[in-house]
């Protein structure tokens, strides 16, 4: 490979995924996940989240494990530890309680954990964090005028 190649592929592996291209690769599976079909003759979507866990057993732990994927993107972006924790119990959630016959399948339709997790994750990202602006004056102890 000549020299002009190897700087090129260095400079995408440097450069790598943006934010932006992550929030997108989450959002596209979370509509997937939770409504990527519209039923016909009403205004409810499903997703694939709710079809496959149409399948006993491994239906719900196939679609726990595709949502760990939004889960793991999260802590990529820096999300805090608590965020994650809530992500989590959505996914598990909906896994625990999909996984009843029927009842859970409903469940499944009602309750969109995906949806949940990304807007968990849009609200963390909209934040600005970092140091907040203090009104007043700041003085040092000792400092003080009597």
């Amino acid at each position: 490979m000549t020299a002009s190649h190897a700087e090129f592929f260095e400079a995408i592996k440097r450069a790598g995924p943006t934010r932006s291209d992550s929030v997108a690769r989450m959002e596209a599976l979370a509509t997937f996940l939770d409504s990527a079909i519209l039923i016909p003759g009403t205004n409810r979507r499903i997703g694939f989240d709710a079809l496959i866990g149409l399948i006993p057993g491994i239906g719900d732990a196939i679609s726990a494990a595709l949502s760990a994927y939004i889960i793991w993107e999260a802590r990529r972006l820096g999300l805090p530890r608590w965020k994650i924790a809530r992500m989590v119990g959505n996914v598990a959630l909906d896994t625990a309680l999909g996984a009843v016959p029927l009842a859970g399948d409903m469940f499944d339709v009602l309750f969109r954990a995906n949806k949940r997790n990304m807007a968990i994750v849009r609200e963390h990202l909209a934040r600005k964090h970092g140091p907040r602006e203090i009104e007043g004056e700041a003085v040092r102890l000792g400092e003080r005028a009597l």
